[in-house]
């Protein structure tokens, strides 16, 4: 075979092809990855019909397009060593299954496939973010969970189910609403799948202001949805905070596990913090950071103005800078998530902008964090790729869950459905 003669995910992709296939709902990409991640397990079939169509219709593009002679066969394994050919592959002897929805960069798999988890379905709607997921486990996720459409790939007989959902209002009337009152909302999409597909376990990870929300009420319904509408054992939800699980990040997020009740499952234990604590030192970067990361004189001027005013006005609002020996505040996408996590380092030797800023580069050291540090105050390895640029990037881990915390607590729970096994 020439060398040329490659396929690849990416050639989805191409603007030709999409036009040819005349997809709007397009999830032909998410539905090929998935099915080669699961080629060697029984989820393959869930997948297999639809995907040997598309990987039929790609390499008949491919081909009419460039002039090759690729067969199907040969496509078939170059696709399957591309997708295991990734930083975080599914661990080889896995020893339970789940899902992973608002899946953003795959914090919750990362955690869960460290203790052994396979993913057999995830979703995802931003395109930069399924970018980064794709880069890093080989699987494109699939898009609009709240689209029948998305729902019916969702295979059946995982072990447990995972999810990051937004907050939202319910349109209730009283103190607690039940499933009904749920829709319309993204908690409505996941407790229909909950509904559905029974799964033995469920984790959810929200904002901690999800307790107050409401006046409470957001939280009671999802309470009583969960235990008297489908049938889960849930503890008391309870709220983690990062900087005990090993990252230096102050970052406060609400846990609801629940397991279902015919395991008999009466009682949980969310994981005790860690003993060593570590400080944003531990995650500096340890080469000479790009001069576009420093502040402008200007900007550096305005920051320092905006937090005289508000200082004035006996609040503590405006930017904070991180010591080394510190921890940082909750990193965040949007309301000075940046501005609220500066640092100083003095390493910089060339001033000259590299950007377009008003003013100089300042001269006392004060820059932003970099992606990398953001991911990992989040608890992302450094082989983590990110293929996305900074802007995308610090929304990205912005949003992301904490992987070590998620981790702690996952444990937890597979300890438990286990020994249900």
């Amino acid at each position: 075979m020439k060398m040329k003669e490659q396929i690849s995910i990416e050639e989805f992709d191409g603007k030709k092809f999409k036009i040819r296939t005349l997809e709007e709902d397009d999830n032909k990409k998410a539905v090929v990855t998935h099915y080669l991640h699961n080629y060697h397990n029984g989820v393959k079939k869930h997948y297999e019909k639809e995907a040997k169509i598309y990987l039929n219709e790609i390499v008949e593009y491919k081909n009419q397009e460039e002039n090759l002679n690729i067969v199907s066969d040969v496509a078939l394994q170059q696709l399957l060593f591309e997708v295991e050919n990734v930083p975080f592959p599914t661990p080889k002897n896995y020893t339970f299954k789940f899902i992973d929805l608002f899946a953003g960069i795959g914090g919750f798999r990362m955690a869960m496939q460290n203790l052994g988890g396979k993913c057999v379905f995830t979703s995802e709607w931003d395109e930069n973010a399924k970018k980064t997921y794709r880069a890093n486990f080989g699987e494109t996720p699939f898009g609009d969970i709240t689209k029948a459409s998305t729902k019916n790939y969702i295979p059946d007989n995982f072990d447990v189910l995972c999810a990051g959902f937004p907050c939202q209002a319910f349109s209730i009337a009283g103190k607690r609403g039940g499933f009904e009152d749920t829709r319309g909302t993204l908690f409505f999409d996941v407790a229909e799948i909950i509904k559905t597909k029974k799964p033995k376990a469920i984790f959810l990870e929200n904002v901690k202001g999800l307790r107050s929300h409401d006046k409470g009420k957001t939280l009671e319904t999802i309470l009583n949805v969960l235990r008297n509408d489908l049938g889960y054992f849930v503890p008391e939800p309870q709220i983690i905070n990062a900087k005990e699980f090993g990252v230096p990040q102050n970052r406060e997020r609400i846990y609801i596990v629940g397991f279902r009740k015919d395991l008999n499952i009466n009682s949980f234990e969310y994981p005790e913090p860690f003993e060593e604590k570590v400080v944003f030192k531990n995650v500096k970067e340890k080469k000479v950071v790009p001069t576009k990361y420093y502040l402008s004189t200007q900007y550096l001027q305005t920051l320092i103005n905006h937090k005289a005013r508000h200082a004035d006005k006996g609040n503590g609002f405006g930017f904070a800078i991180i010591k080394d020996d510190e921890i940082s505040n909750s990193i965040l996408v949007g309301g000075m998530g940046r501005e609220r996590n500066l640092v100083i380092d003095k390493r910089i030797t060339d001033f000259t902008p590299t950007t377009h800023i008003k003013g100089e580069v300042n001269r006392e050291g004060i820059r932003k964090m970099t992606p990398r540090e953001w991911a990992r105050l989040q608890g992302f390895p450094d082989n983590f790729i990110i293929p996305v640029a900074d802007a995308s990037a610090y929304k990205q881990f912005g949003n992301s869950v904490a992987v070590p915390a998620i981790q702690a607590t996952a444990e937890k729970i597979i300890e438990l459905i286990k020994a249900k096994l």
